[in-house]
């Protein structure tokens, strides 16, 4: 492997010329190379290491080797941060035990995390966007805080305190150093994730997913199950084909429509109201194909290695949606701040709900808008952003939870509601992830003064004006209902069954 010399990579140098050729850095030509590159050897996996015929074991081996091969290759040495992170991480889970292992887990992982982000962020490059290895460290740490409180769900917690979902992820055996290793370092996800459970990713390996995915409710296994093992081949070709329409527009209409011009200040002083809500729209808009191209080049991979299928949807067709990350057609269309959130980076979103918002006690929403900033780096910017989230977040949940009701009586007007709800929404995210593109405390501010801050007063004085309902009362409140509904069919069932004994025991004539 070629070293980094004075490039300004950590990671190999052997593609610099062709970097340079093409007018791109070498870390990212490094990274999409090896994206490629694991993209084939997904193929190679799922046909020649088909869990049929081989052993568990080789495939978690092979898995992590070719993981750690790609990492090197494109962060050099910083790629043992990966190694030193997730061993640490394991011995702390084996000597303080299940009781406790979550929180000391999620500590020292956001912790290791944060100062490779210091030491990257202020020590070397700041402001720059290229592919620093901290970026996989993001998500080695969920996988350890997630495994960790999934082994203190099933090891340390009752059954009856756990949800429905903390239930289903909880494990009850500590896995084996080379599956925690596979699971954290797998060259299917070690560069850009995406996040899936423990759990999910056993049953990828073991060649059990198909029998997973498809037993329905009653028991019985969908006949679809009983043919030839469901086909990747069509959605990863229409993942690709996603990636190579967000790389060209990535590549060519993003650069018309840079972020930066929003605190322009010709474009401030000149520009009429319309006209700068329209570009920040775009500019926003224009800013997100670069995340569509990796994670749906992140989904492809695992897909082409047999991992993703998520049984069969009502019309029969197979579903290839288990870890994908974003759901375009939701995001560029959504009506609500939580609509956009909840499909766009779908499975940290799930992550933060399943470690943060189902288990905080006090201002859920708040504490995982904060601990997203710190997930999310050391830049000033991100923590604008997320703090911005909050009481938009909140205010939009207000609004909606007293409006709505009154807006969805017909169809016109409900068109109508879903067209205001959605300029209204496109406007708030980008209004509020600016920070989030420019990084830096001065230009994000002097953005939010040529706006008056007016999407931080208006949401502020909607919550001092409108009831908010908490989401955990409301989430209670449904327990408690369908826990009381149990009951009652349960008393139900008790009397049928006793009156039918009863009636089993009258005598009958001969």
């Amino acid at each position: 492997m070629a070293s980094s010399g004075n490039s300004g990579t950590t990671g190999s140098t052997l593609l610099q010329p062709f970097s340079e050729a093409i007018n791109l850095s070498v870390d990212q030509v490094n990274f999409v190379v090896c994206q490629l590159v694991a993209l084939l050897a997904s193929v190679w996996f799922r046909l020649y290491l088909h869990p049929s015929q081989t052993s568990s074991y080789v495939r978690h081996a092979v898995a992590t080797l070719l993981g750690l091969y790609l990492a090197l290759f494109c962060f050099g040495w910083y790629a043992l941060h990966f190694l030193l992170q997730s061993g640490i991480c394991y011995y702390i889970m084996i000597i303080v035990g299940a009781g406790h292992m979550h929180k000391f887990c999620f500590v020292i992982a956001f912790g290791y995390l944060t100062l490779c982000q210091v030491s990257r962020v202020y020590l070397f490059d700041y402001g720059l966007y290229s592919a620093d290895f901290t970026g996989p460290m993001m998500i080695i740490t969920q996988k350890i805080t997630s495994l960790a409180f999934e082994l203190h769900d099933g090891m340390a917690r009752k059954e009856e305190h756990l949800t429905p979902t903390q239930k289903s992820l909880a494990i009850r055996t500590m896995p084996s150093l080379l599956e925690y290793l596979s699971y954290n370092c797998n060259f299917m996800g070690i560069l850009a994730g995406p996040l899936y459970t423990y759990k999910d990713y056993i049953a990828f390996i073991e060649g059990k997913t198909l029998h997973a995915k498809c037993a329905v409710v009653n028991g019985k296994m969908d006949d679809r199950c009983e043919h030839a093992e469901p086909s990747p081949v069509p959605a990863v070709l229409c993942k690709l084909l996603v990636c190579g329409i967000s790389l060209t527009f990535h590549l060519t209409i993003t650069k018309m429509f840079p972020v930066a011009y929003n605190i322009d200040e010709t474009f401030v002083n000149t520009a009429n109201f319309a006209s700068r809500a329209f570009y920040l729209y775009f500019s926003l808009m224009a800013a997100r194909p670069k995340y569509y191209f990796a994670w749906n080049l992140a989904d492809a991979i695992n897909n082409a290695a047999g991992f993703g299928f998520n049984g069969y949807d009502v019309n029969g067709n197979e579903r290839w949606d288990l870890i994908s990350n974003l759901n375009i057609v939701n995001i560029e269309s959504a009506t609500s701040f939580k609509m956009f959130i909840d499909n766009w980076n779908i499975q940290t979103a799930l992550w933060f709900k399943r470690v943060c918002y189902d288990r905080c006690r006090y201002y859920p929403t708040i504490a995982t808008f904060i601990i997203s900033a710190m997930w999310h780096g050391v830049y000033p910017g991100y923590y604008m952003t997320f703090l911005t989230a909050i009481p938009i977040t909140l205010a939009a949940r207000a609004i909606r939870n007293n409006t709505r009701i009154y807006f969805i009586k017909t169809k016109g007007v409900k068109l109508f509601y879903d067209f205001i709800t959605w300029i209204a929404t496109m406007i708030a995210i980008s209004y509020t992830v600016v920070p989030f593109v420019l990084l830096s405390v001065e230009p994000s501010l002097k953005f939010y003064r040529s706006w008056y801050y007016c999407l931080h007063i208006v949401p502020l004085l909607v919550i001092l004006v409108l009831p908010i309902k908490s989401r955990r009362k409301e989430s209670e409140q449904n327990h408690s209902k369908r826990k009381r509904l149990e009951v009652e069919n349960t008393s139900t069932s008790n009397n049928y069954a006793a009156l039918n004994n009863n009636l089993d025991q009258i005598p009958r004539p001969s």
